[in-house]
């Protein structure tokens, strides 16, 4: 049956521009007794500077600013070559088949309706925008919904309100707060019209906190709705943190947590005209903390319900920040951790642990997903989580997953008082005037939706390059067995140019075509926020500047080669990213993406009264217009008029003169 809220028609609300007027006067001028007036300051004749005052606004536009670690001392090579093999049947280590959609994100599922729309017929079109981006250059984007909000989200026939969600602040869990959820159909339908517009492919979480009374309806209604957009139903998020979390005793154990998994695929198997999916199940999703994959894994776990299971999953930070916001754990300065991501060790040592796994799941016939990540637990840090540097570390994480055999990564997106976020609606009550926050790692997915293109073919290498220096790391991408794209990274942040580095690219086995295509990855400093960022030229802005659409001019260089030599010189920037595209195939799909993305436009408002818009040039270029025959009034809803011009400029010349009395005497008052 089709849903009542199906996808929303192509007409949406325009903005209204609201007239200013005064009301028509025929007799004397009536004003108010009372003037009010807000944030007066008192005149004085001497000013003195107070103490420089602490951002005390949402974590998601906190405008810290790091130091950047200072330039290797020794420098590595900034001249050394990278030799490719003109087949892949001859490189070593060459990882599984990967597609452009490997880098995705998994959203708190207490957040989707800031997110990802209001209901079925209402959704953001920033985020439409920005999904259309990765789905462009990947074919589809993945994305989890759920968290720690999904083990006690609960799915009701509707609600009171009308909301499709809404969350029980009087009952929070878990050390980090986390609320009770209901939720109704329509989020499921809302999913599902996203995935009709920008091909989005989705993980739910099934409720796991009362094993004994289960919470099924998300599989039944998810099922029916979504089809084949449901990649999966992930079962128990984080249950290695059970015990900490105060969800289970003290003795909870990965054999419990197998049982419990039993109970659930007994109960869906007894009832298979409601569960009609049989392989759809992800598992065991733990955070890594008091267990290792390896305690599940010796269960029996994996040939004890391998048809039940669609992949199988892990949740990992590298580090966190619970003391600064929670007062739990140890507490960390950000400053002193932010080296620690940026060389190239930090995605080979949060890797390394899954090695084993990875190829568990390969010889099981699962795919192995990174179903929850990003800079640290309890929403990052500051000035680290939004910077350039975490871009870098991200898109270098993201690769070393997928040269390690996962077969994707999911970046969290939290609420407004997380650090880490990808991308950040603004606050409600500034919807009206401010547009969306882009975090630097929504570049890292972007970049590495092109690293890996849409074929599915795509398989990549990490090649220890530069006598395997971790400032200067460098991976190759093969496509259908032949290289297709190199990715180089340059960690270093050095303004005079001295640590920019030439890798000088050749093929064994092959020649270097005459020349190739490059997009950089840049900022001026690993610190640099947001408005500093760009990618092949572009960029999504500063705060609360993007409607999720790149800006800007393409900027896709030519750098010649030497056939003679089978050379091309390839030069990375301190700090940034370069994507080398060797072929004209290999370069097809993302050199045309700037002007085939589809994209949706933003004529949806949230408020129509007093949102007048004007032109940021015209503005800038008015010398403003005199008021003599104009006719001015309220700025309230509901008070209008058309008074001629001489009558509203005696009225406002009163109020003036009135308000500033008022001025001068609160100014004397308080002097």
């Amino acid at each position: 049956m089709r849903h009542p809220f199906a996808l929303l028609p192509g007409a949406l609300l325009s903005v209204l521009l609201i007239g200013l007027s005064f009301n028509n006067l025929d007799g004397p001028v009536l004003l108010a007794s009372a003037v009010t007036v807000y944030s007066q300051q008192p005149i004085a004749t001497t000013t003195a500077s107070g103490a420089t005052a602490s951002y005390t606004g949402a974590a998601a536009y906190d405008p810290t600013v790091l130091n950047p670690p200072p330039i290797p001392d020794p420098l590595p090579s900034m001249s050394f070559g990278i030799q490719l093999q003109s087949s892949s049947d001859a490189v070593s280590g060459l990882s599984i088949k990967q597609n452009g959609g490997f880098m995705g994100f998994s959203i708190e599922f207490s957040v989707i309706n800031q997110v990802l729309g209001k209901n079925s017929s209402y959704l953001q079109i920033p985020f439409l925008n920005l999904m259309s981006n990765i789905r462009q250059r990947a074919g589809h984007v993945r994305i989890r919904v759920g968290g720690n909000t999904q083990e006690t989200a609960t799915l009701v026939d509707s609600l009171a309100d009308g909301k499709i969600l809404e969350k029980d602040e009087d009952n929070l869990t878990n050390p980090t707060d986390t609320p009770p959820l209901v939720f109704t159909p329509d989020v499921l339908y809302m999913l599902n019209n996203i995935s009709a517009l920008v091909n989005t492919k989705w993980y739910l979480g099934v409720p796991f906190n009362d094993t004994t009374n289960l919470r099924l309806s998300i599989v039944q209604v998810g099922e029916a709705v979504l089809g084949d957009n449901l990649l999966g139903l992930q079962v128990g998020n984080e249950p290695d943190l059970y015990v900490k979390h105060n969800h289970r005793s003290g003795t909870y154990s990965p054999y419990d947590y197998f049982g419990e998994f039993g109970v659930l695929v007994q109960a869906l198997a007894a009832a298979p005209d409601l569960y009609p999916v049989r392989n759809n199940l992800i598992a065991p999703s733990i955070a890594t903390g008091d267990w290792t994959p390896e305690m599940v894994w010796d269960t029996g776990f994996i040939p004890s319900y391998t048809d039940s299971l669609g992949a199988l999953a892990v949740e990992h930070y590298p580090d966190d920040n619970c003391f600064a916001i929670y007062g739990i754990g140890s507490p960390r300065d950000p400053q002193t951790e932010f080296p620690n991501y940026l060389n190239h060790t930090s995605g080979q040592s949060i890797v390394q642990p899954y090695l084993n796994s990875t190829a568990i799941a390969q010889a099981a016939g699962k795919s192995f997903i990174m179903l929850e990540t990003n800079t640290a637990s309890c929403g990052g840090f500051p000035g680290i989580s939004d910077s350039f540097g975490a871009a870098l570390w991200a898109l270098d994480y993201g690769l070393q997953m997928a040269y390690s055999n996962f077969s994707g990564a999911m970046l969290h997106v939290g609420g407004q008082n997380v650090y880490y976020n990808p991308f950040t609606p603004p606050p409600t009550n500034q919807s009206t005037f401010h547009q969306w926050t882009i975090g630097p790692v929504y570049y890292s997915a972007l970049v590495i939706a092109e690293v890996f293109g849409s074929s599915n073919e795509s398989q990549i290498v990490d090649l220890f390059p530069n006598d395997a220096r971790i400032y200067t790391p460098a991976y190759a991408i093969y496509e259908n067995g032949s290289p297709a794209r190199v990715a180089l990274f340059n960690y270093i942040t050095d303004s005079s140019g001295n640590s920019d580095y030439t890798a000088s690219i050749s093929i064994n086995g092959g020649t270097v075509p005459s020349s190739v295509k490059v997009k950089y990855l840049s900022a001026p400093s690993v610190s640099s926020k947001n408005d500093n960022i760009t990618w092949a030229g572009q960029t999504f802005g500063a705060t609360f500047a993007s409607d999720g659409r790149l800006k800007g001019d393409l900027d896709l260089q030519t750098v010649t080669c030497d056939t003679t030599a089978n050379t091309c010189p390839i030069k990375v920037p301190a700090p940034g990213f370069a994507l080398v595209f060797l072929s004209d195939d290999a370069l097809s799909a993302a050199d045309s993406v700037s002007t085939m993305t589809a994209t949706f436009s933003t004529t949806s408002v949230t408020k129509t009264a007093n949102t007048v818009t004007i032109d940021a040039s015209v503005l800038a270029t008015s010398n403003g217009h005199s008021g003599k025959d104009r006719k001015l009034g309220s700025t309230s809803k509901g008070s209008s008029s058309d008074a001629p011009g001489s009558a509203a400029m005696s009225a406002f010349a009163a109020v003036a003169a009135m308000t500033f009395g008022a001025i001068v005497l609160v100014g004397r008052w308080w002097m």
